[in-house]
């Protein structure tokens, strides 16, 4: 196969999903009251990179054919958090961001260890740890409150020369620094070799322990940027059980039509910021269409049950399992 139909076929879930995303877009700003404007692209992305953070955390646990329900709390978690700790002068500032990191790589690695050691499926894992981190949440925030950083919230959740969204570029900085190393290392090969068949990968000599837990590590990290953005949108902490929830299952569906495979070792987090943007975007054309808010929950449940039959379509197609891994 010459070289650019093997980069067209590997790619064809992300780029699927950024034709979407555009398709959609388009549609949400010429049929936007305010058309398109350097504000509604501002609050759009916003609204998107929130849920990209998460999808992203979501991508990395699928691709070891795992799952990961608890994304969605860790993201509670995390904003009660830095609703406490992302406060003062810029140096404790600083130290409080590193400080919400490092309790969402401790959330990933609880996951991780109870998953990878404990030899417990990772749909009940998490579900367990989720209930664990809300809890967590819970004390932190019985009731919403805190504060944050201002200057640092208005810088990231605002716009560079006045045009482009600062969130977009802080979510490019991401996937350059994460996601991009961690694909083309030994411990991201690994994680993917553990997803295509954890025997295999074992019987090639691969570090699938370590791959994976590098996996569920990373992911409770950028669930945690996720938690950190939800705190600098809001400047407040909140531990909303149906919050969590909802971007747990939205964090799954923008997984599937990123093209990123629920039976793992196929797929990218690229793919998941397009199926994360394409999903909210089409969230908000419900708004703009000025759907009955009762309905809404119906169509975006539709989209999810759509998305995940289209991946499972398509490993049905397939005559040898191996094909889908080539």
């Amino acid at each position: 196969m010459k070289d650019w139909r093997y980069w067209l076929a590997e790619q064809r879930g992300t780029l699927l999903a950024l034709a979407i995303f555009l398709v959609m877009f388009t549609l949400y700003t010429s049929n936007h009251p305010a058309g398109f404007t350097a504000n509604v692209v501002q609050t759009a992305a916003n609204k998107g990179v929130l849920l990209a953070f998460v999808a992203m955390a979501q991508t990395l646990v699928v691709i070891t054919a795992g799952i990961d329900l608890s994304v969605g709390m860790v993201l509670l978690l995390t904003n009660c958090l830095a609703s406490w700790i992302v406060v003062g002068s810029p140096f404790e500032t600083a130290l409080g961001v590193a400080g919400v990191l490092l309790a969402g790589a401790a959330c990933g690695a609880l996951n991780g260890a109870i998953v990878i050691y404990g030899r417990l499926q990772p749909i009940v894992a998490t579900i367990a740890t989720g209930a664990i981190f809300y809890g967590l949440a819970l004390l932190l925030r019985p009731f919403p409150g805190g504060s944050v950083n201002e200057d640092l919230a208005d810088a990231l959740t605002g716009r560079l020369f006045g045009v482009v969204p600062a969130s977009l570029v802080a979510l490019f900085a991401v996937v350059l620094v994460v996601w991009v190393p961690f694909s083309r290392s030994v411990l991201g090969r690994a994680a993917y070799a553990a997803g295509s068949s954890e025997v295999a990968a074992y019987m090639s000599g691969v570090p699938i322990r370590r791959g994976k837990f590098a996996a569920y590590v990373l992911a409770g990290v950028l669930a945690a940027m996720g938690g950190l953005f939800l705190t600098f949108f809001t400047y407040t902490g909140e531990a909303a059980l149906a919050s969590g929830n909802t971007y747990t299952l939205f964090s799954i569906a923008a997984v599937v039509l990123g093209g990123v495979s629920l039976f793992g070792g196929r797929g990218s987090a690229v793919g998941a910021i397009f199926g994360a943007l394409a999903f909210r975007t089409i969230g908000d054309l419900l708004f703009v269409f000025d759907l009955d808010p009762l309905w809404q929950p119906l169509f975006q449940g539709v989209i999810l049950l759509i998305a995940v039959s289209l991946g499972a379509f398509a490993l049905f197609r397939v005559r040898n399992r191996l094909e889908w891994f080539l």
